[in-house]
């Protein structure tokens, strides 16, 4: 038996193989010939005094010792490419310019606090705050123009990481102030949806979308927020009774995760917490 002693390249096909039970797969995956993951089986394997794989014309096996030195290695391997990720996140994202959206006033103030608290775990980390409109929350995020969104619940997008919800507020429905249902103290789910829903233009703010419900263009979905930060005295806001909270989370890409994304977070569930 040799001195045991893996170089990367072996252990990143052997860890492969055993996943893929295919030597084309693995050499896909790995960008190698199918020749050079076979050769490096076998000089592996010659090195071990130990087969690892069983092969036939028809499938590829782990041999009970292969399967025991995968349970060991995987983890180990696993360890070490986070250890380097952490290093290189840590080098590229803890400076530079961290660009946070919000949509409405009332979020504002909560990433405002975050940016504060940042400043004192990151100093050299500069937070730019923008204001986006609710339907471009996303586009945003995936065109690189913010970095990190707090944005409401649920998202239905597979590239976007979610953090921990930081807000929770009863759901309202934005009314005119001339609607026959804008003199009840509440409504039932079925009630709302029975109203016309706002036509809502992509790029509208919430102030645009509640002038264009106060000039009697349609209903509005809000949270309990809108009555303190947007009253208006043509519009009305009725509490849906029964219906679910909205939640408001920070959202960003899972590709683009960094140090200064993390820490961020951190710092906006602290600032959201009740003092």
């Amino acid at each position: 038996m040799g001195d045991g002693m893996l170089e990367r390249h072996e252990i990143e096909v052997f860890l492969t193989l055993v996943e893929e039970l295919h030597f084309g797969r693995t050499a896909g995956q790995l960008r190698l010939s199918t020749a050079r993951v076979s050769q490096t089986v076998a000089k592996l394997e010659r090195r071990l005094g130990v087969p690892l794989f069983e092969r036939s014309s028809r499938r590829v096996a782990v041999t009970a010792a292969g399967r025991e030195l995968y349970a060991d290695l995987r983890p180990a391997w696993d360890r070490i490419g986070a250890a380097v990720r952490r290093t290189v996140d840590t080098a590229r994202g803890r400076g530079g310019t961290l660009t946070v959206a919000f949509v409405d006033a009332a979020t504002s103030q909560l990433v405002a606090r975050a940016a504060e608290l940042l400043r004192a775990t990151l100093p050299d980390c500069t937070v730019r705050i923008r204001e986006t409109q609710p339907a471009q929350v996303i586009p945003a995020l995936r065109a690189g123009e913010a970095d990190i969104a707090l944005g409401t619940l649920p998202i239905d997008a597979t590239d976007i990481r979610r953090g921990p919800v930081l807000v929770t507020e009863a759901r309202l429905l934005a009314v005119p102030a001339n609607h026959p249902l804008a003199q009840r103290d509440s409504i039932t789910p079925a009630e709302a949806e029975r109203t016309t829903a706002l036509e809502q233009p992509a790029f509208a703010t919430t102030t645009e979308l509640l002038a264009l419900v106060g000039a009697g263009q349609g209903t509005l979905p809000v949270g309990a927020h809108a009555r303190r930060y947007h009253p208006r005295p043509d519009v009305a806001y009725l509490p849906v009774r029964d219906a679910p909270p909205i939640e408001w989370a920070l959202l960003w890409l899972s590709s683009n995760e960094t140090a200064r994304i993390r820490e961020f977070s951190s710092a906006a569930v602290t600032a959201a917490a009740p003092v």
